[in-house]
């Protein structure tokens, strides 16, 4: 009896309004909707704009920015107007400092090999430098220029991979 009361409860519950897992997994990541990875260039998948830091940032507050940006890199550059980006901090450098945050600096741990490609160019080229590298981040910079323009990410070359053109 008490089986059949159990079943019973469980058929009358009301249906799960929420979406379902496949549902929110394809709304995230159909991101991107630009033209197919052959065609695209950087600027169609980059994120616009570049967030940065002083050498002397602490780790725990690169950390911050990165999860209040939703983001996994910072770009790490000297104050002043005419002075370029040098470096940059991703989410692996912070889990390598994990248990010291407070006392080490973004400029401890920086990459200084801060490879660029231009918007212009095209993915292919993004991702070869990538993998050429060993980054899962470019700096996008303006062709006439060369000043950062974005972020060029390798989950954002993914997406184009898997849903460019459609």
């Amino acid at each position: 009896m008490a089986t059949l009361s159990v079943h019973s409860m469980r058929a009358r519950r009301p249906a799960d309004p929420s979406p379902s897992r496949a549902d929110r997994f394809s709304a995230v990541e159909r991101s991107y909707i630009g033209p197919a990875f052959e065609q695209a260039k950087v600027h169609d998948a980059m994120r616009v704009g570049v967030v940065t830091c002083r050498p002397e940032t602490k780790l725990a507050d690169v950390a911050k920015m990165m999860v209040g940006y939703g983001i996994h890199s910072v770009v790490v550059s000297e104050a002043g107007g005419d002075a370029g980006p040098w470096g940059i901090v991703t989410s692996i450098d912070l889990a390598r400092a994990a248990d010291r945050l407070e006392s080490t600096t973004a400029g401890d741990v920086a990459s200084t090999e801060l490879v660029t490609v231009g918007s212009d160019e095209s993915l292919k080229k993004a991702a070869k430098l990538m993998a050429d590298h060993g980054v899962t981040h470019l700096v996008a910079v303006q062709p006439e220029t060369g000043r950062p323009a974005g972020m060029i990410s390798a989950r954002a070359i993914a997406a184009a991979l898997a849903y460019g053109g459609s």
